[in-house]
């Protein structure tokens, strides 16, 4: 099964689109000021979380008020669940409530559809150009 529902590569910063449905993990958070290691530890949760079996992608943005989002993608609840159980996950988070958040929040839902637009692709509306080609019209 393909991870990737289009040919084309999404610009850098975001995820591709995956075949559903899937998982979205969504984690909001507020930073505290300083670093304290937190740039090294994101950076690292990122590669091990790449290695988890199920693990689909990510994309993450931050403002300079220390607000940040962070969406990753899973193939299903129980490789999210065995996320939360590895151990170096479990001490990166342990960390960030002792040293680097002000406040978070996990938000858990189920992917049931998902389309993208580049501007290559043209004008056309992403969701009825695949509608006109799951009934076999041309768009």
């Amino acid at each position: 099964m393909s991870k990737q529902k289009n040919l084309s590569q999404p610009p850098a910063g975001l995820a591709a689109l995956f075949e559903t449905p899937y998982y979205a993990v969504m984690f909001t958070s507020q930073r505290r000021s300083g670093d304290a290691g937190y740039g090294d530890m994101a950076e690292r949760m990122v590669a091990l979380a790449a290695d988890q079996t199920g693990y689909l992608g990510a994309e993450s943005v931050r403002d300079a008020t220390g607000l940040g989002i962070t969406m990753s993608y899973w193939r299903s609840e129980a490789d999210i669940a065995a996320w939360r159980r590895h151990a170096e996950h479990q001490l990166a988070r342990d960390q960030g409530r002792a040293d680097w958040y002000e406040h978070y929040a996990v938000r858990v839902a189920r992917v049931e559809r998902s389309y993208g637009w580049t501007r290559s692709d043209g004008p056309a509306d992403p969701q009825a150009a695949a509608a006109a080609k799951d009934a076999g019209v041309k768009a």
